[in-house]
Formats: structure tokens, C-alpha cells, sequence
């Protein structure tokens, strides 16, 4: 397919408000896709790659920006790009508003062609050179290739080119709604569609295997070891809701830790996030605990978690300093010690295990670890006063509080429903999405000293507050790196970020409120830590918020 004919789908798809509408408008372009097929269904998603893989373009912001300038002409800076993106509000707006031709020819470093003539496979086969490379002058030649795209790319292209380079399709086009474009596109049961979803978390492969093979191919595809999923969530509840509701529950310690699936193939580990990036070089000790312990191949859900000389966990920030760790390891390593507690089994010796009841999972689980430690203590019981207990010892033993499982409950990638309920006792927190910032004064004027935090609203974000207390000197020099890369604009002592940071708010109360979009400000909200292990698409959402503030 020409890139600019599935632009024009795109525009159409963008400019339609209707749900069923958008659906039938993906389906239709799915249908039409032949063999561009897979690299379509994830382009609309504003991806090029699987969203199992952790493989990135890692292209910023400020790359983008000087691309589109030099091929723009002579006399357009990066500078130019910022102000009308202050005024056009998107980049892809931005993109389109240039004529790329006059850039075309030897200018465009022999990329050949001319404006309009680009394919879907070409887009796609330049993006992945540019994600591969690599080392000495990488980013000259990334700029090199992009530069080279845009120069052969017409208004409309350049609008696309410049959203997916940034994964910010924004043609409202949601998971959900891509999963029923395939069930309607290939006849197929969205359901069926779904659980093929869970399985491989790559829409583009569900999409081929759906107008190749139909329900039945759907149907056969399984987990893969080595190809991570997202994980089951869990939403705040309490013991009496959970019994209440399940008759028993399955309390364990909840571990103020970070997420991490385990995949071993019966020789290697790899070792992936809770975004399902690949965290394996970072921790070898949690390899080599996998390694010499489990006794058949194997998917596992659970949590590394750092400890002191004594075995007493440390907060979560000391762990955050291990999976950002890509040089010394080995003198990390023996800064802060960590260790795996395994709580969920998906996999086992060529078996999946998401649809046995939790019971089952926790069996094999303690099977497959051979009955080790690292497998989390449970009880199973109608008792709140049992839970009570439980909890008390879990927080004297210094962790965060305890989870509540249904004990039939399957395993279901990446929901968050009323299956798994989370207990903590201290203050409440949010995950928030950063979308803006200020510059601070006095002796913090060269650092960010003010966050902006913002909800999921749908495709969007809503602000929620400003957070700038709970952060030491240290910190904000580290948040201000963090979060520099992502600015969009600057005016005065204000900053526009594009939404990529995630940091855990502590607040004291929700409050309605007409000075931010969400409708509600935060009381006494303060920095607890960077949620590394979130994306913005996994932030709390409005709806969340609306819920807690009504139960306040």
C-alpha cells in the first residue's frame, strides 16, 4: 500500500467522533491492507514494532524537531518547529504545515523517489534501519535517515511520519477498538480476538493469523517464553468486599517492589518489566537464582525487591537504582542486593496455565521453584480476623500491605478487575502522568522545582495538580534530567512536556476543583518516587479518580 493512501485512511479515521463509526472505518482499511497487513495494524496504533518487544526508534522530541527543520529548508531552526508547535498545539500539525519538496534530490542523501511515492513497507523498513543503529555518530545517522524520509514525504505523510516516529498516532484509535476492527475485518468472535491479544500482545501478528487462519488459528496461539505479555492488575479493595464477594480469598504480602516477569526456556532467562522491557542484564542475580532453581521451563509473575545485610526490604527506590543500571553492574550489585518473590505461574514445561484458578497457578508455581523461598507466602481463608493478622505480620516484616485474590480467578493480561484487590495502609497515592512543569528559583533556577500531574482521559491527559514538595536537591536534579528530553516548549518559566513520565503522588485528600481539566486538585499532594515501571498508558485513570473521590 502507498503510505500516503493509508494517510488519507488515517485522516478519515481522525476526523470521524463516532465509536462504531471509527471501528468500521479500521475495519475497512485492515481488509484492504494485503500484505502490509501487520506493519498497518501497528501503525495506526502509532507502533512499529510489536508491543511485546522492547526494541524502540529512540527518537526524541528534539531529534524530530531538528529533522523536520532541516528538511523544511536552509532557513527553518528547530526553534522554528518549537513556536509553531506552541501555536498548532501537535507536531504532526507542524510536520504538514512545510513543503518538504525543495529538500528532494541529492539533499535527501540519495533516499530516490519523490513525494507521494513512498510505501508502507519502505516507512516501515527505514524506521526499523533507524531503530538498529547504533554507537559512534548514531545520532547523526538516525537524524541522516529521518531527514531522508521526510524530504520524500508529501503534507499529509509528513503528518503521519511525524506522529509514528513518535508513537502519538492520535487518530483515536484505542487497543479496544483494533481489536473489534480485526473481528469485524475477518469474521471472527472479538473474543476469540481478545484472548489471542493476551497471548501474544502483538496485534499485527493477531491481525495476519486472523485473515489467514480464521477463530482456529486464533484459537491455537499461546504464550511463547521469551515473548512477555502484560501483566494482570489489581485495583484497591478490602478483605470483607473480597470474601463478601468470593466467599474466600487468597491473602499474600504485597512487596514494595517492582514487577517483573520471568521467562526461562530450560537454558536461558530473560527477564522483562512491568512495560515489558527487557530488565535481564540488570539484574544477574535474579538470573542465576532462575537458573539454578527452576526444574522445568516456565512464565512467572512476581516482584524483585531490595534488602539490606539483615534480608529487610529497602523502599522501592532502591530498586528503581538497579533496573536503571546499564554500566557497573557488578559494583551495583553489591550496593543493593536484590531478590525474586514469585507469586504467579502463566507457564510451565510447555503448559498454559491463564485460565487455571489461582489454587492451581500457586501450586505449579511452587513446583516449578522447587519449593523455594522466593515463592510468596499465602493463606486462603473466610476469616477477616485470619486477614487481619496476616496483614499485621506483613507490615511488621516492613513490606507495603497484602494482596486479595479470588482463588478461581484466571489469569487475564493486562485487566485490572475485581479479582485481585490491594490493601495498603499508608497514604493514598496515584500514579501520575507529568505534562508540565516550572523552572525553579534562587539557587534551584537551573533545575525543574514544579510538576504538573495529570489523569488518563481517555486518549488524553487531564491535570489533576502540582507537585513540589517530598523532593530532596538530589532528586530534583534527577527529575529534571528525566524529564528534559521530554520538553515541548518552553514560555517564561513554564514548560510543556509531552507525556512520558510517570511519577506515585501521595496526597492527602481528593478535592473537586474548577482550576484543573480533571475537575479535581489533590490536598498536600507530594513526590513519592518515578514509576519506571509504569508508561502513561498505565497511569490511574479519571474514572479512577471519580470513583475514589466518591468513596472519600
Amino acid at each position: 500500500m502507498k503510505f500516503e493512501s493509508l494517510c488519507k485512511r488515517s485522516a478519515a479515521i481522525e476526523a470521524e467522533s463516532g465509536d462504531l463509526e471509527t471501528v468500521s472505518l479500521v475495519a475497512a482499511l485492515l481488509s484492504e491492507s494485503d500484505e502490509d497487513l501487520s506493519t498497518i495494524t501497528r501503525f495506526i496504533q502509532g507502533r512499529v514494532f510489536p508491543a511485546w518487544s522492547s526494541e524502540t526508534l529512540n527518537i526524541g522530541t528534539s531529534l524530530c524537531h531538528v529533522a523536520i527543520a532541516r528538511a523544511a529548508g536552509p532557513n527553518v531552526r528547530p526553534e522554528d518547529i518549537e513556536n509553531r508547535l506552541a501555536e498548532r498545539g501537535e507536531i504532526g500539525a507542524v510536520a504538514e504545515s512545510y513543503d518538504f519538496g525543495g529538500q528532494q534530490g541529492l539533499a535527501a542523501f540519495g533516499a530516490g523517489g519523490s513525494q507521494g511515492r513512498l510505501t508502507v513497507s519502505e516507512v516501515d523498513s527505514e524506521l526499523r534501519s533507524l531503530a538498529k543503529t547504533s554507537g559512534s555518530g548514531s545520532q547523526d545517522r538516525k537524524l541522516d535517515l529521518l531527514f531522508g524520509l521526510f524530504t520524500r514525504c508529501s503534507p499529509i505523510e509528513a503528518r503521519y511520519l511525524a506522529r509514528i516516529v513518535l508513537s502519538e498516532m492520535r487518530i483515536g484509535v484505542g487497543e479496544g477498538a483494533v481489536r473489534d476492527a480485526i473481528a469485524d475485518a475477518f469474521s471472527v468472535p472479538a473474543d476469540t480476538v481478545e484472548r489471542a491479544l493476551q497471548v501474544t500482545n502483538d496485534y499485527g501478528h493477531v491481525a495476519r493469523v486472523a485473515r489467514e487462519d480464521g477463530a482456529d488459528g486464533l484459537t491455537a496461539l499461546q504464550l511463547e517464553i521469551g515473548r512477555p505479555v502484560q501483566a494482570m492488575l489489581a485495583q484497591a479493595g478490602t478483605a470483607a468486599e473480597g470474601i463478601d464477594t468470593w466467599g474466600e480469598a487468597i491473602a499474600e504480602t504485597k512487596f514494595d517492589g517492582a514487577r517483573v516477569q520471568v521467562h526461562y526456556d530450560g537454558t536461558s532467562v530473560s527477564l522483562f518489566s512491568r512495560n515489558m522491557d527487557d530488565v535481564t542484564d540488570p539484574l544477574p542475580e535474579i538470573v542465576e537464582f532462575v537458573s539454578e532453581t527452576a526444574t522445568v521451563p516456565c512464565i512467572l509473575d512476581g516482584e524483585v525487591i531490595a534488602i539490606d545485610e539483615n534480608g529487610d526490604p529497602l523502599p522501592f527506590q532502591a530498586v528503581l537504582r538497579r533496573f536503571r543500571r546499564k554500566h557497573d553492574i557488578a559494583k551495583m550489585r553489591n550496593e543493593v542486593t536484590l531478590e525474586l518473590n514469585a507469586f504467579d505461574c502463566l507457564h510451565a514445561d510447555g503448559v498454559d496455565l491463564l485460565d487455571e484458578p489461582v489454587t492451581e497457578r500457586h501450586a505449579t508455581l511452587r513446583s516449578v521453584l522447587d519449593g523455594s523461598q522466593a515463592v510468596s507466602e499465602t493463606i486462603q481463608t473466610d476469616s477477616l480476623d485470619k486477614i487481619a493478622v496476616f496483614e499485621t505480620q506483613s507490615l511488621e516484616a516492613g513490606h507495603e500491605g497484602i494482596m486479595l485474590k479470588d482463588p478461581a480467578a484466571v489469569y487475564s493480561p493486562g485487566n485490572r478487575g475485581q479479582h485481585w484487590l490491594k490493601r495498603k495502609p499508608d497514604i493514598e497515592t496515584l500514579d501520575l502522568v507529568v505534562t508540565g512543569a516550572e523552572w525553579g528559583e534562587g539557587r534551584r533556577a537551573n533545575h525543574i522545582g514544579t510538576f504538573l500531574v495529570s489523569v488518563r482521559d481517555g486518549d488524553s491527559f487531564a491535570p489533576i495538580g502540582k507537585v513540589a514538595t517530598g523532593i530532596t536537591d538530589a532528586q530534583l536534579e534527577e527529575l529534571t534530567t528525566l524529564c528534559e528530553p521530554h520538553i515541548l516548549s518552553e514560555s517564561g518559566q513554564s514548560i510543556d512536556l509531552s507525556p512520558a513520565v510517570v511519577f506515585e503522588v501521595g496526597y492527602e485528600e481528593i478535592q473537586q476543583s474548577p482550576t484543573y481539566a480533571s475537575g479535581y486538585a489533590l490536598r498536600f499532594p507530594r513526590f513519592v518516587a518515578v514509576r519506571d515501571d509504569k508508561t502513561p498508558e498505565t497511569a490511574d485513570s479519571l474514572d479512577r479518580v471519580d470513583r475514589l473521590a466518591e468513596s472519600q
